[in-house]
């Protein structure tokens, strides 16, 4: 009895060196965004993102700033492809003085499910990513590149009688989950997850304001630092839908009557 004992406090005294070499950097931030998705016809439309992230206290410094478009096709109403182009400017950090552009180029599916008391909207994106190499805290003529796959799901549960209409309140529980790929990635293939929680107002049929806290858990390059960071954030989204409205069909006298009948035959 006493050998195994002795081997399973010598593994537990082994494990504690390792267990004191992780770093958590503990962060607040602010996370400000807007989005527009535009459909001009059938079958296409773009997609549009601004964001602009706070951290120090959540509202003291530039942390970075995304501007991201693209083009969709609609498969449906509800199954969406797109891809597009990204910009990421990370403002100076820590002992890094300067700024460091990202440059992405991402594609995209993202579906939505309609239940009778709720709405799930999913998407699965695949990003191409480009980061500025710096040198001696300077910016060079390289970059760094590697993939990324993200994983997204939001589920939103009304709150009000109004549900999913004007003036309508909503709970969002919302996850998205990353992970790095390519051979300039070695100790942190798992990237981050974020973790969302707040309520949605549903300001008119194509407009809604989010708030809520958000949880993110980074590991970053180096493999043995980890971001622990606490999020306030405020999303709005808007959507424009540019197709023309058809005519209306001219109905005939006996159609008419066809669908006067079979209106008073369901009650």
């Amino acid at each position: 009895m006493k050998r195994p004992v002795l081997s399973c406090a010598l593994l537990l005294l082994a494990a504690l060196p390792l267990r004191a070499q992780k770093q958590y950097v503990r962060e607040q931030q602010t996370w400000l965004g807007v989005f527009n998705q535009t459909r001009f016809s059938q079958r296409w439309g773009t997609w549009t993102d601004l964001h602009l992230r706070l951290h120090g206290h959540f509202v003291q410094d530039l942390f970075q700033g995304v501007a991201r478009v693209g083009l969709t096709y609609y498969l449906t109403d509800d199954v969406r492809l797109t891809g597009g182009y990204a910009y990421v400017h990370h403002f100076p950090d820590g002992a890094r003085t300067v700024g460091q552009p990202e440059h992405r180029s991402w594609q995209q599916v993202q579906w939505f499910t309609r239940f009778p008391k709720a709405r799930l909207m999913q998407w699965v994106r695949l990003e191409e990513r480009f980061r500025n190499t710096i040198r001696n805290n300077e910016q060079t003529s390289d970059y760094d590149f590697n993939w990324r796959t993200r994983y997204n799901a939001a589920l939103f549960l009304p709150l009000t009688k109004h549900a999913f209409e004007p003036g309508g309140l909503q709970f969002l529980l919302n996850n998205e989950v990353m992970m790095n790929f390519g051979k300039e990635i070695h100790y942190n293939h798992f990237d981050q997850n974020r973790l969302f929680a707040g309520v949605v107002y549903q300001a008119s049929k194509h407009s809604q304001l989010h708030a809520g806290y958000m949880h993110l858990f980074q590991q970053l390059p180096a493999g043995n630092v980890y971001r622990n960071q606490h999020t306030i954030r405020v999303f709005y989204f808007h959507n424009f839908d540019l197709r023309p409205t058809p005519p209306p069909i001219p109905v005939s006298a006996p159609q008419q009557n066809n669908v006067r009948y079979s209106q008073t035959f369901r009650g």
